[in-house]
């Protein structure tokens, strides 16, 4: 589908496009299919997408397109994107990470969005500014502290009293050795060491909130032993 969206777009071989490290690693391998060359720019620490000033600074002669990822459940910043896009006479292709849900299920996710974040403690949950749109297909926290080990650590305790957590993305695009970029993206290199993905769903019942709630802030927020 990605490569299809691409060609659409004009993408050629020799091209470049900027696609966004973090979750980006199936875009990437699209991109290189077509023969074009993957760029990668750091996100928003807020909303997880495509920084704007990232994009920016991605930007040469022989880019071609820009895919801005709607990571998830949080839209890019579609207008900023596109004013960039049009500026620079760069096609901005939009690409959702995970299929959207219906109108029902949204309105659920994020009621029980609200109820955990409100009721957590100890880790940063998501924040939504007003009139910015956010369906919660995974609910992401960040497990603050010394990075990976504290967030791995958090996971582990969490699936060890029932909770079936995640972590979303392991390591930034930018950093497989597949690809061999040499650029630092610290905001997404961030990202992926202090992400948790709780779990969150249209049939998620009061009791499996409450008990998700009950263990995160039981474990205090923080462990500060080191993951093995």
């Amino acid at each position: 589908m990605a490569t299809t969206q691409l060609s659409a777009a004009g993408v050629r071989a020799g091209d470049e496009v900027v696609v966004p490290s973090f979750g980006g690693a199936q875009l990437a391998r699209a991109v290189q299919e077509l023969g074009a060359r993957p760029v990668f720019a750091d996100i928003d620490a807020g909303t997880y997408c495509l920084d704007p000033d990232g994009v920016t600074q991605a930007f040469s002669s022989r880019t071609a397109a820009v895919v801005a990822v709607h990571l998830f459940g949080r839209r890019a910043d579609m207008a900023a994107l596109c004013a960039l896009g049009e500026r620079h006479g760069v096609a901005v292709v939009e690409w959702e990470r995970m299929p959207r849900t219906d109108a029902l299920d949204a309105v659920r996710r994020r009621q029980y969005a609200g109820y955990l974040r409100r009721r957590l403690r100890g880790v940063v949950a998501p924040v939504v500014e007003r009139g910015a749109e956010h369906a919660f297909t995974e609910y992401v926290v960040r497990v603050p502290g010394n990075g990976r080990p504290d967030r791995d650590a958090f996971r582990r305790a969490l699936r060890a009293r029932g909770v079936e957590c995640g972590v979303p993305v392991r390591t930034p695009t930018h950093l497989m050795p597949e690809f061999g970029a040499s650029v630092r993206l610290p905001v997404s290199e961030r990202a992926a060491d202090e992400c948790l993905s709780l779990p969150l769903s249209a049939a998620t019942t009061k009791k499996e909130l409450h008990h998700i709630v009950s263990a995160c802030n039981g474990l205090g927020g923080l462990l500060r032993e080191r993951a093995s």
